[in-house]
């Protein structure tokens, strides 16, 4: 028993089909792009930020498919104007940040040219915990606007909630997500004085009693310290990236950005299948501190369902691309774990 009707899988599967190949196609870009880049000594190609925009601009064919993909599925609210735009800050803001975590490693590389590796390493894992804890007040905002939750009623059981959970919340943030998308979500970002519980716009028509079991959901990734594992192993393979870059490339210098950028993309692949188990493992983990929490296992069902036909998630993906990189239990897995 799935809980969901032929037509319900059939509809996911027709919408998810392109977008995998979508997938595929933007990964074999991404490394082509960069292989080429390595082959290539043009002046300009020395800067980072010219390498990491060449790179991103090479996958906005892909990206303005699955644009106009949702705008034809009925997904996406955003004006072409709107889309372009976001597109160019990710551009700039990628731009930057590589600048950001590429120029201290040549400095050191250049400085200490028999013991940079392990300055860079230490920083690498420190510039990691740095961007978790100010993307919500630095990054975040340059996408999204965000408010306090109006509907003092829903406000105040929502904090009686984590109140209960044992883990107060300081504010619950409603993003302005529908001026891009119907679709809904949810998500807990920031560490310690930046953290916080976001509420899509678009999960406010959701029925109280399911809001309050998002909330819980997001809750147990706090109480079970599910985004300070994260971080931790997110540190963890930004110093064991450095290592690996010493063994194939002893004395990096700027010209070796794309190799680089290539390395961290075939690193992440092979790496994906394991992180990505996790993370369906710690999702299974707030599913069940939600539906402990709440006692509402109809609320819980209703709303896994109602998530999955309005996000219209893939409810049976190939074998391989979920044990690969599907970060999520399908809805169907999500409701046989309620039963």
């Amino acid at each position: 028993m799935t809980g969901f009707t032929t037509q319900e899988m059939a509809r996911a599967r027709s919408y998810h089909r392109p977008r995998y190949v979508a997938l595929l196609l933007d990964l074999v870009l991404s490394a082509a792009v960069l292989g080429l880049l390595t082959q290539l000594s043009l002046p300009l190609l020395a800067a980072p930020p010219a390498i990491g925009t060449i790179a991103a601009a090479a996958r906005l064919p892909v990206a303005w498919w699955r644009y106009h993909h949702d705008r034809a599925g009925g997904f996406a609210t955003q004006s072409p104007q709107g889309w372009a735009v976001d597109r160019g800050k990710e551009i700039v803001i990628d731009a930057l940040l590589l600048l950001v975590a590429l120029a201290p490693l040549f400095w050191l590389a250049r400085r200490f040219p028999h013991g940079w590796v392990w300055p860079t390493a230490i920083g690498a894992a420190l510039l990691v915990f740095l961007l978790g804890f100010l993307a919500p007040v630095v990054l975040e905002p340059v996408f999204n606007r965000f408010r306090p939750l109006e509907d003092e009623a829903l406000a105040r059981r929502l904090h009686a909630l984590a109140a209960q959970a044992g883990a107060p919340v300081r504010a619950i943030l409603v993003a302005d997500a529908s001026r891009r998308t119907t679709k809904t979500n949810a998500y807990v970002s920031g560490i310690g004085k930046t953290r916080r519980v976001v509420l899509w716009d678009t999960l406010l028509a959701t029925p109280e009693e399911q809001v309050a079991v998002v909330l819980a959901h997001e809750l147990g990734h706090r109480v079970r310290r599910h985004v300070a594992v994260l971080t931790a192993l997110a540190m963890a393979g930004a110093a064991g990236f450095v290592i690996v870059l010493r063994l194939l490339r002893p004395h990096p210098v700027p010209r070796d950005t794309a190799f680089i950028l290539l390395l961290g993309l075939a690193l992440e692949l092979a790496l994906l299948p394991a992180g990505s188990a996790l993370a369906r493992r710690f999702e299974r983990v707030a599913d069940r501190f939600s539906l402990d929490l709440t006692g509402d296992r109809a609320a819980y069902r209703a709303l896994h369902h109602d998530l999955a036909t309005t996000n219209l998630s893939d409810l049976s993906p190939p074998k391989w691309l979920y044990y690969w990189m599907f970060s999520h239990p399908t809805a169907p897995e999500r409701l046989s774990d309620a039963s």
